[in-house]
């Protein structure tokens, strides 16, 4: 056997229930492989956490955009690309050194997709949806976030009709940077609220 011959992994058996309903549907020709495969390259490539923190990127570097970001959020995030399902009626949520936005769905796991992608697992948790509202602060310390007391912790319920998206503070050392790079700094917990943009250190 050759030296330079890799083992995968087995698939897991959520992977393979997932491969044998796949593969029924396509049998039975309820599923188009092209289409599913589109499906799929669109939420692995084109849609995701990377588009929110283009958007936090550009509010961060050109004020005139934060400005339409803040005033019309829907508009701001299609001038760059972003729109569709899930993400037709968008407000953005500005944090500062003495407010922070935390945003949760308390009724179900409505999210903007557009944006963030597919939401994660603990997001749509009944106790993250009831915590998030009755002890935000300590949420937020179990996410690895610790706020000073001085600090307002503002809670945001998404609904069908309105999602929100956190443009977190740029955090300092970072005015040498571009815009691609700033993105680079910009999490999916830090656009919910459940964390903050990374150092410019934690990506050298």
């Amino acid at each position: 056997m050759s030296s330079k011959h890799k083992h995968a992994h087995p698939p897991s058996e959520v992977e393979l229930k997932v491969k044998a309903l796949e593969s029924l549907l396509i049998e039975k020709g309820l599923v188009d492989p092209l289409a599913l495969d589109e499906l799929i390259d669109i939420y692995e490539h084109r849609v995701g956490p990377q588009n929110g923190a283009r958007v936090v990127a550009r509010a961060w570097c050109n004020p005139d955009y934060l400005h339409r970001l803040l005033h019309n959020a829907t508009d701001a995030i299609r001038e760059i690309g972003f729109e569709g399902r899930q993400g037709e009626d968008m407000v953005v949520l500005e944090n500062s050194p003495t407010v922070h936005n935390m945003v949760v769905c308390t009724l179900c796991s409505c999210y903007p997709w557009p944006v963030l992608g597919l939401p994660p697992v603990w997001y749509k948790s009944a106790p993250y949806r009831a915590r998030a509202v009755s002890e935000p602060r300590s949420v937020l310390a179990e996410f690895g976030v610790e706020l000073g007391e001085d600090v307002e912790i503002r809670v945001w319920d998404s609904t069908a009709e309105v999602r929100y998206l956190v443009i977190p503070m740029r955090p300092e050392g970072t005015e040498n940077l571009s815009e691609s790079e700033l993105a680079e700094l910009v999490t999916r917990d830090s656009m919910i609220g459940t964390g903050l943009a990374l150092s410019p250190e934690v990506i050298q």
